[in-house]
């Protein structure tokens, strides 16, 4: 249990560094009301989880980058957040856009990891 734990924390602060990173860089070269930092990093997490769901790795490897990694690099939270000030906002073409993005793209994403991963 322990182990799991340790597991699941290191990928969790490599993880969480990793979107810090990537989002930074992201905002700073692309600048828009339109939380692309967000959609992208979240959508390269659908993807890099779906191919580690189509690997079949063990229980050891998806708790240290699926439940550890991934779950500190993808975030839901802010996704939630940046949805309620488009809506708030009243940026009804940019909310309903971000929205269909995530989610259609979201799970195609999801769907091509597990098949390039040969499941």
């Amino acid at each position: 249990m322990l182990w799991n734990s340790a597991l699941v924390a290191i990928g969790g602060f490599f993880g969480a560094i990793a979107r810090f990173g990537v989002s930074n860089w992201i905002k700073q070269k692309y600048p828009s009301s339109f939380p692309i930092a967000t959609l992208l990093v979240n959508l390269v997490g659908s993807f890099l989880l779906g191919y580690m769901i189509g690997k079949g790795w063990n229980a050891s490897w998806n708790l240290l980058f699926g439940t550890g990694f991934m779950g500190a690099f993808t975030t839901f939270s802010t996704f939630k957040l940046e949805n309620v000030t488009l809506y708030l906002n009243k940026q009804w073409k940019l909310l309903i856009l971000y929205l269909l993005a995530s989610y259609m793209l979201g799970i195609l994403l999801a769907f091509l990891g597990m098949k390039a991963a040969g499941m």
